[in-house]
């Protein structure tokens, strides 16, 4: 956000100008820093669509990739016994981000100040997970800043890692569809009418379902560009339903029913429920607040639910094995595991375990995937191209051989 101001110095002199700062206090502050006492501050009004703006919103986040190179360098600099602020500094001056730059320079600002590095993070909730800043936090408090660094770094990139194989798995099937959307299109709006025209130049009677090729032909001759507004409409309004609320759970539960895709989601929520939890247990989080914190990084509105459910009956004097039992969202494995990590008080080292095995799952499953989903598409595609051929081409066939 800017903010435009007008301050004066020691001197009396008068400044004007205009600063970036996620809150108008967080502008005071660097206005102050920089030896001035503001006196007017006003945040300017958002412009209209530009494309700047448009550029700055779609540059304005900071990617996992981009976390796990911070963690890993900012590990490596405290374990050299390099001051937090200067750490920082340092990194800062090889970030290429210009959103990540901006925010570590308020942070590098703050900790000068003597802010705990965890408070000055959690003022970037978009940047830094609640997740990463409650275990730096423990760290700090027990003097393990390093290990706990490492820990958020190590946890980024196993999710990271893990969502990647996922996205990277349903690529191929969604470009293959995509294409052949693209191409099926096309074929109806420009190729097909001019079939159709020289089938009906021949003035023979036709089957019904070359008669449907032939209708849908004249259609899209005359009207592709209001299909194609329809298809682009469809398409936005779909994206825009699945930003909202009921949109987001709609498709929480498609994802977790789709054939195959569904199976593979499931173990990819398994095993970022049991990494995520056993990481804040492991740095000393209290279990009802690492629960809690783990569902909010989970990724799936029910599963969120289900842990919810579990801190409040672990919170209530109860077992979380207790609530995974009774859902359907939970294998009886994991059930079981937890139930024996409650019992032994060896929770932590029984999640890991568990986020082992399902990330194991996931991965041989997406290595799979395209071989379980390759035939199915080509059957798709197949047998769209062979009704098309055949409604075309035997009316020409027939006519052919009449003239024989």
């Amino acid at each position: 956000m800017k903010f435009s101001f007008k301050a004066k110095n020691q001197a009396g002199e008068l400044k004007e100008g205009v600063i970036n700062a996620s809150s108008r206090e967080m502008a005071i502050q660097l206005i102050q820093k920089s030896g001035l006492s503001p006196f007017v501050l006003n945040a300017e009004k958002k412009p209209g669509f530009s494309l700047e703006t448009f550029l700055t919103k779609l540059y304005a986040s900071v990617s996992d990739k981009d976390l796990v190179v911070f963690f890993r360098q900012l590990a490596i600099l405290i374990e050299a016994r390099v001051p937090i602020a200067i750490a920082l500094t340092s990194i800062q001056d090889q970030t290429s981000n210009p959103y990540f730059k901006s925010a570590l320079g308020q942070i590098i600002s703050e900790v000068e100040d003597g802010t705990p590095l965890s408070n000055a993070m959690e003022k970037f909730k978009d940047i830094f997970p609640l997740l990463s800043v409650n275990i730096i936090r423990s760290g700090e408090n027990s003097g393990t800043l390093k290990k706990a660094i490492d820990y958020v770094a190590e946890n980024i990139e196993r999710n990271y890692t893990l969502t990647s194989r996922v996205r990277g798995a349903l690529i191929y099937p969604g470009v293959i569809m995509v294409v052949f959307f693209i191409v099926g299109f096309v074929v109806a709006a420009f190729i097909i009418p001019n079939l159709s025209k020289m089938i009906k130049d021949l003035g023979t009677e036709v089957p019904w379902y070359t008669q449907m090729v032939m209708s849908v032909g004249d259609f899209m001759q005359n009207w592709w560009w209001a299909a194609l507004v329809i298809i682009i409409g469809v398409i936005g309004g779909g994206v825009y339903y699945s930003r909202t609320d009921g949109g987001k759970q709609e498709m929480d539960k498609i994802k977790l029913e789709l054939p195959v895709i569904g199976t593979i989601f499931r173990d990819l929520y398994i095993s970022r429920f049991g990494e995520n939890l056993a990481v804040l247990l492991s740095g000393g989080i209290p279990i009802v607040q690492a629960i809690r914190i783990t569902s909010d990084v989970i990724g799936n509105s029910f599963y969120r639910e289900l842990l919810l459910k579990a801190s409040d009956e672990v919170k209530n004097g109860g077992d979380m094995s207790t609530v995974f039992r009774r859902s359907v969202l939970m294998p009886p494995m994991v059930s079981q595991m937890v139930k024996i990590g409650e019992d032994s008080g060896q929770l932590d080292s029984v999640l890991n375990h568990i986020a082992k095995f399902y990330e194991q799952e996931t991965e041989m499953m997406t290595k799979n995937l395209s071989t379980l989903i390759e035939p199915v598409l080509m059957i798709i595609i197949g047998i769209a191209v062979g009704f098309l051929a055949f409604a075309v081409l035997m009316p020409i066939y027939d006519i052919a051989g009449q003239i024989k």
